[in-house]
């Protein structure tokens, strides 16, 4: 939880880079970068519980499916909720904010950030 909670502290940092027009980002780069950072963050809250449930690194998820199949099988209690927000997660911030830099908005960005903590957030409980 706390290297995860680093990685989205280095996010918020890396957005700070950025200049500010017309409540938009100005660099791209920096909200790619940052889009990048926090979803990282996410798969790191994910690989943190599954470590503390007795999974051994090379029993880790190592594409995004194989994370959706371990939200499934570990976390299910949450009702299908959380695998739903990482679909949210994973379209908004690798997809939309890192791959393809299609985040521009300082308020949309901020509030995929704040997504990202709460998904942590729910990991760690």
């Amino acid at each position: 939880m706390k290297e995860s909670l680093r990685y989205l502290n280095n996010a918020k940092e890396i957005l700070k880079k950025s200049p500010i027009e017309d409540n938009r980002y100005a660099d791209v780069k920096y909200v790619k970068e940052a889009c990048g950072a926090a979803y990282l963050a996410i798969l790191n809250s994910i690989d943190e519980y599954l470590q503390n449930k007795g999974l051994s690194k090379k029993e880790m998820p190592k594409s995004v499916d194989a994370y959706r199949k371990a939200l499934r099988k570990y976390l299910a209690v949450h009702d299908g909720k959380l695998l739903r927000q990482f679909e949210d997660l994973y379209d908004e911030l690798h997809i939309a904010g890192n791959y393809r830099g299609d985040l521009h908005h300082v308020k949309v960005v901020k509030e995929a950030l704040k997504a990202a903590k709460s998904f942590i957030e729910k990991i760690a409980k």
